[in-house]
């Protein structure tokens, strides 16, 4: 099973909505507040290259961006492969 990782915050919409995605399609994930959370800003700040916006999602350790960047793709079926779901 992979491992999927976010970063948020908690009055960010697009990590919201990342999140709806995630949990529609069954998916497990560990949350970091970025908010509350300084050390993990810093994490998330060295794992991205320096991306300062969230969410920013990681899927086995591998950045795959933002929310319009997980959407993406979500609508041209490859979550789906990159998950190893074999839909």
């Amino acid at each position: 099973m992979v491992k999927i990782e976010i970063y948020t915050n908690p009055l960010c919409g697009y990590c919201h909505a990342a999140k709806q995605l995630l949990n529609s399609k069954g998916l497990e994930y560990s949350e970091y507040d970025v908010m509350f959370d300084p050390d993990r800003k810093a994490e998330m700040l060295e794992r991205s290259n320096g991306r300062w916006t969230v969410p920013q999602i990681f899927i086995d350790s591998v950045g795959i961006g933002g929310f319009d960047d997980l959407y993406d793709l979500q609508s041209k079926n490859k979550l789906d492969e990159l998950l190893d779901l074999g839909v």
